[in-house]
């Protein structure tokens, strides 16, 4: 103990017996005014003259620690980790911190507003979320572990909350007007950052217009985006004028989505507003029309649309008046029914108006490859022209299939063909397995010709329904299918049309399971129809003439048709390729598979930045068969 000091006395040498030694450690043991010496002798915080350690004297004042007025916004920018704006957005780093009152609310996707010190702002989306410890802890421990599961919650002040922040626009006013460029400029650090709740300012950052045709409501993880205006919403709206370019209803729409998505209901909503009594569109010569549409329906539920919904209540009327949606069924509805073999249509579901026709097989004579199907080769198809050519030429446009079949049948004229060279005799024995493979029923039947009937079939602001449920061939569906379609086509795009209603009509081709008849295949007829197809989509913003293709497998769609489309719209969709296909940005492709009916990506380039958007909850006509 000698190396280390002796600690049992505080006086003497130590002895044990020393009588000074033992009262000293006996004051040590049981005097209270001992302690109060002990502690005297290492320093005391009194702040009395008593010296008394129980004085209220002794204790700090106490200081108001909340801080003085109210926050703004749901947080700042921090520069912890830098912050950069890059001409490639993906290089882009901003980052900004989010005040525990505001982290509930906060979601991916949604707009923000970062100010600049000039009074412009930086428009912007969260694209991440994260948790970042507040302090140099491991919280991955049993003790930490165990004291959160006998806890009801964590103490947020632990954690920083923050939030990455993908710029979409700077706005800035010009001569009063709110406009909007690109991103070129950084904010500054503790920047406060607040949400983005003016219906101006949130059309204004994502390019959307104001006005056109109304599409849904902007949303952000499937909850619309509310604002202080009334109504709350934001209409989401496809540009319909000629302010700054030809209307996207000409530059083609595409709806995809899977079964139950909405899509049909959708669809319907989007195609009565074309239809409304306030749109017009002009022609050449200064006209201004209204639009008519012809949509293709293999379900048989578009003639629907002539109908009110009897779900549809006042409050809907009034909430769609506000927003100037377009709804009631519409009065100029026909079902254009084609007469196919013994089929019979029956149609209780709907009040429309019901008009015969038939494919008259003079329209072959332009379009050969209506009885070509997919089995003929370059040649053979060569060959089947010629012989229709031939055939035409001597009956006039009055000569039938059955008639043409007769006149396949002739042995001496295969013979001739084939001594000539012009048809070698399998060649024409397969143009005749071909033609004869037809269903029964497709041309000629007891009706009036499709051809007879055209200012009806097209009416300025009507709209025509083709239904073909009723027929129970898909070869027969395709034929009289692309019969119609083509010649609406051919008609527009023909500088010396025979129809002038046709011409002279602003149309929107609406086509339902699109990837059925617009296929991109190696044969003959697929190669003929796409190419009539991709011309006439590219000619279409000139001639007035939309398309409005609606398919669950758009990867099935051809491309050079595909590639012509400038506004999609994506429903929900669970297979892989499909989602791939429609080629929205990566941010909104994860979101399709997860979103629910009604719920909907827009991309549109000439319109707005990509967006996801809520449809009517109910159809603007009816829908459904009860």
């Amino acid at each position: 103990m000698s190396d280390l000091g002796d600690f049992t006395g505080s006086g003497g040498d130590g002895d044990p017996n020393d009588s000074a030694g033992s009262e000293t450690a006996a004051t040590e043991t049981g005097s209270p005014d001992s302690e109060t010496t002990e502690r005297n002798e290492v320093g005391d915080f009194e702040t009395g003259a008593s010296g008394a350690s129980s004085s209220d004297d002794d204790r700090f004042d106490s200081m108001d620690a909340e801080p003085v007025g109210t926050d703004r916004g749901v947080g700042t920018l921090t520069a912890l980790d830098g912050l950069r704006i890059c001409e490639e957005s993906e290089e882009a780093h901003l980052q900004a911190y989010v005040t525990v009152a505001n982290r509930d609310g906060i979601r991916l996707g949604k707009y923000l507003l970062v100010p600049y010190p000039d009074g412009e702002k930086l428009f912007c989306r969260i694209a991440a979320l994260e948790y970042v410890p507040e302090f140099h802890t491991d919280d991955a421990t049993e003790i930490h572990s165990r004291q959160a599961m006998r806890s009801d919650g964590i103490d947020e002040r632990d954690y920083k909350f923050m939030a990455t922040l993908e710029p979409v626009a700077v706005l800035y006013e010009d001569d009063g007007e709110l406009k909007r460029r690109m991103t070129d400029r950084v904010p500054k650090p503790k920047a406060v950052v607040r949400a983005a709740d003016d219906k101006e300012e949130i059309k204004t950052g994502l390019k959307m217009p104001s006005d056109g045709v109304f599409l849904g409501h902007l949303a952000v993880g499937g909850e619309k985006v509310k604002t202080a205006a009334k109504p709350p919403t934001i209409d989401y709206r496809l540009k319909d004028d000629y302010t700054d370019g030809d209307p996207l209803v000409f530059r083609h729409t595409l709806v995809a989505g899977g079964t139950g998505s909405g899509k049909t209901h959708g669809a319907k909503n989007i195609l009565r507003q074309f239809l409304g009594e306030e749109r017009r569109y002009e022609m050449e010569g200064g006209a201004e029309r209204r639009a008519a549409v012809v949509q293709f329906d293999p379900q048989d539920e578009y003639a629907q649309m002539h109908d009110d919904n009897p779900d549809v209540g006042a409050d809907d009327e009034r909430r769609w008046e506000r927003e100037g949606v377009a709804h009631g069924g519409h009065e100029d509805t026909i079902a254009f029914v084609p007469k196919v073999g013994d089929s019979s249509y029956g149609a209780d579901h709907h009040r429309a108006q019901q008009v015969e026709f038939t494919i008259s097989f003079s329209m072959v004579r332009g379009k050969p490859w209506l009885v070509a199907g997919s089995s003929l080769n370059d040649n053979q198809y060569g060959a089947l022209t010629f012989l229709l050519r031939r055939f035409f030429d001597q009956r006039g446009n009055s000569g039938t299939y059955e008639q043409f079949k007769s006149f396949l049948d002739d042995p001496a004229l295969r013979e001739e063909l084939d001594e000539s060279g012009r048809v070698h005799e399998a060649t024409f024995d397969a143009v005749k397995r071909r033609v004869l493979s037809m269903p029964r029923g497709v041309f000629d039947q007891d009706a009036r010709p499709i051809t007879d009937q055209i200012k009806q079939f097209v009416r300025a602001g009507g709209l025509t329904v083709v239904p073909t449920y009723h027929i129970n061939d898909s070869r027969a569906t395709e034929v009289v299918v692309l019969a119609l379609a083509t010649l609406l086509v051919d008609e527009k795009l023909s500088n010396n049309s025979t129809y002038d209603r046709i011409k002279e009509t602003p149309l929107v081709v609406g086509m339902d399971e699109a990837h059925n008849f617009l296929t991109d295949a190696d044969n003959v007829q697929a190669r003929k129809v796409i190419s009539k197809f991709t011309e006439a989509a590219k000619q279409g913003r000139k001639e007035r003439l939309g398309l409005f293709l609606i398919t669950q497998d758009p990867q099935d769609i051809a491309d050079p048709v595909f590639k012509q489309v400038n506004t999609t719209v994506v429903l929900n969709l669970g297979d892989e390729d499909a989602i791939k296909s429609v080629n929205i940005p990566s941010e909104l492709e994860g979101k399709v598979p997860y979103m629910e009916k009604g719920q909907m990506v827009v991309y549109s380039p000439d319109n707005s930045e990509p967006v996801e958007v809520v449809g009517l909850p109910k159809c603007v006509t009816k829908h459904g068969r009860e």
